[in-house]
């Protein structure tokens, strides 16, 4: 079966869920919310929450960026691309006009801006490149960890790498050339940004569906749920256009919960800095770890950064649906070179991401639906950065397909 967004799980109906993993995780989420909320306060514990919502979102719907790109790249089917735009076109329509308010109920509202420049350009073709080799994106290495790939946690471990590398390089490359970042809201005004906005999303699901329409003279429709009654939804699988609406809400209520939007690759730096300084790494004499906000992070408990408590959420709530679908950690021996390409693909996202803050979550979509125009161009980048790595795929043993 072709996946569509991401390499999709084999939901073959189970005989019965996976307990002992689908025990573990359950109590991880309700003993890691009442932990987070007793260490730090309600509003940490809710965005944990909403961090295991959007877990079951992606696994359930298998929805990420990599296998939807290299299927549009590939095979000339777009359904997944044109899944990510409805979703980042939700959630724009409700994110710029809440960040033109600048709060509700006293929470201050900041977007998803950075500067336009060099950084982006060249980090987010390096993501895009390492993205195919490491097997997902930033969101897909986490819900796909949660459901117990073994080759996927040796991407997450280079991409943690990768990410501190790219705090102890970024003060140079903000040096580089670069316009500030701009928000397509504040220069065009809230109505008009929502619909240039809507338009570009529109054109790029336009030209996938172009594009898919003459390379094989029909439409891909999006399959129904294979699971009789509502019981899909519990154990899945999802429309891909479902899942995206759930991510979509679920990025609307991080914004209102934690101020700004969902993003990822923050955490996997601020973990990577933790661990160096206990061994002895001077991490907090980097120029990247001397700024106020890094600085303060680096000092206190990790489960005071929204990001970091919202990737916890992601893995317990992938590996809890994972075990309700009966799929947690399947049992496959992974080739070596399969395992160079994980390294090297985490590697190139972490730092790539730390370049031009951010990755498909952080930069493309809570991005773009901020009306941040370097969200755009890390699309841009990020899709010329990926025609490389589906090149590069099959001297790792990988086919250019959507399979690994």
């Amino acid at each position: 079966m072709s996946n569509i967004a991401m390499d999709r799980p084999d939901f073959l109906p189970p005989a019965i869920a996976d307990k002992g993993p689908l025990l573990v995780a359950g109590l991880g989420l309700v003993i890691g919310f009442i932990a987070i909320m007793l260490a730090v306060d309600l509003r940490q514990a809710t965005l944990f929450a909403i961090g295991g919502g959007l877990g079951a979102a992606l696994y359930h719907g298998a929805f990420g960026f990599t296998g939807g790109w290299r299927r549009m790249v590939v095979e000339r089917r777009g359904r997944g691309m044109r899944a990510q735009m409805l979703m980042i076109g939700v959630a724009t329509i409700a994110m710029i006009p809440l960040l033109a308010a600048g709060s509700v109920g006293g929470q201050p509202l900041v977007g998803a801006l950075a500067p336009v420049g060099l950084s982006v350009l060249i980090g987010a073709a390096i993501f895009g490149l390492g993205m195919q080799l490491g097997g997902g994106c930033g969101s897909g290495t986490l819900f796909t960890v949660g459901g117990g790939s073994s080759r996927m946690l040796v991407t997450l471990a280079f991409f943690i790498v990768g990410a501190v590398v790219g705090t102890a390089h970024l003060p140079w490359w903000l040096g580089q050339p670069s316009l500030p970042a701009i928000s397509i809201g504040s220069e065009l005004g809230t109505g008009l940004a929502v619909l240039v906005t809507l338009i570009g999303l529109g054109a790029v699901a336009a030209l996938t569906w172009v594009i898919e329409k003459r390379a094989h003279g029909n439409i891909e429709p999006e399959p129904a749920p294979r699971r009789e009654g509502w019981t899909w939804l519990l154990r899945g699988p999802w429309p891909l256009v479902g899942a995206g609406m759930a991510l979509a809400i679920l990025n609307v209520a991080t914004l209102l919960v934690a101020g700004h939007p969902w993003s990822i690759t923050y955490g996997f730096g601020l973990w990577g800095a933790k661990i160096a300084d206990t061994v002895g790494i001077p991490v907090a004499s980097w120029e990247f770890w001397t700024w106020p906000a890094q600085a303060q992070a680096l000092s206190i408990s990790v489960l005071a950064d929204n990001t970091s408590v919202m990737n916890f959420g992601i893995i317990l709530g992938a590996a809890l649906t994972a075990a309700l679908a009966g799929k947690f950690a399947p049992r496959v021996k992974v080739p070596f070179p399969s395992l160079v390409a994980a390294a090297i693909g985490g590697l190139l996202m972490g730092y790539g991401a730390r370049l031009s803050f951010g990755c498909n979550i952080g930069a493309l979509f809570s991005g773009i639906a901020s009306g941040s125009l370097h969200g755009w161009l890390w699309f841009a980048a990020a899709f010329v950065g990926s025609f490389a790595g589906i090149w590069l795929r099959p001297l790792f043993g990988l086919d250019g397909l959507v399979r690994k």
